[in-house]
């Protein structure tokens, strides 16, 4: 099987789809996982104003809402969580995405102090950091988070890995990519769009350019220059249409020397990375 084929594969994406029948699922989803789990009672979700978590957290909140109408248990709630560092440029795209989730509770925890407290024990153990790995003590600060407020709410962390960030390994591992369950795996950049245009999302959220903005030298790069190639070219490759082969060569580039990232800890019983 050709590498195109086998990413698409693992990674479940679908050239096509009905919007409504995978907003279901992804609701089904976890309206599932947590009645099985019968311990769980929130979803705790960070929301930074992009597509993505914002596309996430609305169906995190439709899926609790119909949880409390289906069992009469109020106790269900989804948390939404701002975790700017200091203060973000695009905060009031944040404000619009809280409005349109309208989430159970909003908490809010600027990571700043946290980040910075860390980097000077760095400091004073001798190790002067980066700024492109102060943007990793950022995504793993807001982690660390939402792990604590869902500890302590009879929660799980929910994600917003998607197939576009997945085939790129576009996450910081343990940080954004260290969470519990994850709606949206198997959608592409291009189908989230679609998901949240059908949800009635405003068009300025899900049309601007998508950046994980962690690094202070570089404020609002975005994610498509970081990777270079575009998320047009990438939903392409996924749904399994030829695309140039330079193209190519950088997205399975990026798979395969991100693919630590897909698993857990590496083993002795693990091959793929010989």
């Amino acid at each position: 099987m050709a590498l195109q084929q086998e990413i698409i594969a693992a990674l479940g994406v679908k050239p096509t789809i009905d919007v409504q029948q995978e907003i279901r699922i992804s609701v089904d989803f976890l309206k599932a996982y947590m009645t099985k789990n019968t311990f769980i009672k929130s979803l705790v979700l960070g929301i930074s104003g992009g597509q993505d978590s914002t596309l996430t957290g609305k169906l995190c909140q439709t899926a609790i809402s119909e949880l409390r109408l289906d069992t009469g248990n109020n106790d269900y709630r989804f948390i939404a969580v701002r975790l700017p560092y200091g203060v973000q440029a695009d905060e009031q795209d944040c404000q619009d995405a809280i409005d349109f989730i309208q989430p159970d509770h909003v908490l809010t925890v600027n990571i700043k102090e946290a980040v910075q407290a860390s980097e000077r024990a760095l400091q004073a153990a001798g190790v002067t950091i980066s700024d492109y790995i102060r943007g990793n003590e950022k995504a793993r600060e807001r982690m660390k988070v939402q792990y604590s407020i869902a500890g302590m709410n009879a929660g799980v962390v929910v994600g917003t890995d998607h197939a576009a960030e997945a085939v790129t390994g576009f996450f910081t591992k343990y940080g954004d990519g260290g969470t519990d369950i994850n709606p949206i795996f198997r959608l592409n950049k291009g189908q989230g769009k679609q998901l949240l245009k059908a949800l009635s999302c405003p068009e300025h959220l899900y049309l601007k350019h998508p950046t994980a903005d962690l690094e202070d030298d570089r404020p609002g790069l975005q994610d498509e220059v970081a990777l270079g190639v575009s998320y047009a070219i990438i939903d392409a490759y996924l749904e399994g249409h030829t695309i140039t082969p330079e193209a190519a060569k950088t997205i399975e580039s990026w798979y395969l020397k991100t693919e630590h990232k897909r698993r857990g800890p590496i083993t002795v019983f693990d091959n793929f990375w010989k």
